[in-house]
């Protein structure tokens, strides 16, 4: 484990405040260029920017170190919060690797936070100021100037052509039906490049647009929209919503709708979906009085595609905070598989390359220890003119290559589309 962490160079505590505002417009708009940090959903969500403290813990202690990095920023810091909300207050922003090693996470203190949320017909907003040694002024949120559009984007394979990675899916079901296996994630990277450094706000606002019901999110140049979130902790309430089986959408309603019920009578996603639920109920219930576990799922329609869905609900029994929720629940089945340790070692031989941050837990957390951390998907990690893009499908015994690759290329469709190409 290593830990590289950044705060104040004096010593002094952060100092936060935190006061109700008229509402600004859309969150989004008001990012800058330089290191946006976004976890919008419905238009309500965090945005923010500028960094108070930091911390990019590695290893398989990445989780515990944040944790306590954040429990110790949180008890030497002054808070004046009039909010008093999920998400007002002292807030950090996180992204944590998928695997143990190798990988980076990252979790900061922004020196600015915008946050609305609704409460029934009525919606709140606010600005949360960080600074050291003393009381921030406070500030009046104003929109930024837009984004440009990539230019020049190409794309090219990235560790495996289509060809490779449906021969890997081919692997994983001959691994599955020898008994060594019962479901494995198998993800696949496509590689996109400009002419020029891409402005991250760029996908973010096509994403949020295109997917507004999904948490679209962008953290240390992971910019995504996820429609599953790990785990929400608000108020002694915790939820977790566990997407398992896919089918695509056709762009026709009628035969949307059949297709809905196929996915839904499908004995493969059905035994997909039950795998990855089981895992989060396992890890959940530890910390839970009392849990709430449908016995069946619906069909969650997104833009390009449809899911299997379960919302998962527990009152929480113990001091958890989200960060802590979010470390017990992960990997779930939902992206690595059953049993875990074989299905991370599967991953590891059959994908051929480092997911980083894919797969991994993203979000936010308050001094409370409430937040919302998602699982990083459908998602590009920036580096200047390149990104590189993440699409994975479970496997299972009754998995064919040739849909899996099709269903990873259309999970590929919403960063390929907010990039422009």
């Amino acid at each position: 484990m290593t830990i590289a962490a950044q705060q104040d160079p004096s010593g002094s505590p952060l100092v936060a405040r935190t006061t109700e505002v008229a509402d600004p417009g859309p969150l989004l708009a008001l990012l800058p260029e330089t290191d946006p940090l976004a976890w919008v959903r419905h238009g309500d969500g965090l945005v923010g920017w500028g960094v108070a403290a930091s911390c990019r813990p590695t290893g398989p202690d990445r989780f515990a170190v944040a944790e306590q990095w954040w429990d110790d920023i949180v008890a030497d810091s002054v808070v004046r919060d009039e909010m008093g909300v999920p998400g007002s207050g002292l807030v950090a922003f996180g992204s944590f690797a998928f695997a143990d090693d190798p990988g980076e996470s990252w979790l900061v203190v922004p020196r600015v936070v915008v946050g609305r949320r609704h409460e029934g017909a009525r919606v709140r907003t606010w600005v949360t100021v960080v600074g050291a040694g003393q009381l921030p002024a406070a500030e009046e949120p104003v929109p930024a100037p837009p984004a440009a559009a990539p230019q020049g984007l190409r794309y090219a394979d990235g560790a495996l052509s289509g060809a490779r990675w449906a021969a890997a899916v081919e692997d994983a079901v001959r691994r599955i039906g020898e008994g060594k296996l019962e479901k494995v994630v198998l993800a696949r990277d496509l590689l996109a490049q400009a002419d020029a450094p891409i402005d991250a706000r760029w996908p973010l606002r096509r994403l949020a647009d295109a997917y507004p019901g999904c948490w679209t999110y962008c953290v240390d140049g992971l910019v995504g929209a996820t429609p599953e979130l790990l785990v929400r902790r608000e108020r002694g309430l915790v939820t977790s919503r566990v997407l398992a089986g896919t089918i695509r959408r056709s762009g026709d309603d009628q035969h949307d709708l059949a297709l809905a019920g196929a996915l839904a009578r499908s004995s493969k996603d059905l035994e997909e979906h039950e795998y990855a639920v089981r895992s989060v109920a396992e890890a959940l219930a530890p910390h839970c009085s009392s849990m709430f576990v449908p016995e069946s799922p619906f069909v969650l329609h997104l833009p390009n595609v449809m899911h299997l869905a379960t919302d998962v609900t527990g009152v929480l029994d113990d001091r958890s905070g989200a960060l802590g929720l979010a470390a017990a629940l992960h990997p779930s089945a939902a992206v690595g598989g059953t049993p875990t340790a074989l299905a991370l070692a599967a991953i590891t031989d059959l994908e051929q390359m480092p997911r980083g941050r894919y797969a991994g837990p993203v979000g936010w957390i308050d001094a409370a220890g409430d937040g919302e951390w998602g699982l990083a998907l459908r998602c590009g990690q920036l580096d200047g003119a390149r990104v590189r893009l993440f699409a994975g499908c479970g496997i299972v015994a009754g998995s064919e290559s040739d849909a899996e690759l099709a269903e990873a290329q259309a999970k590929l469709v919403p960063m390929r589309d907010a990039l422009g190409g």
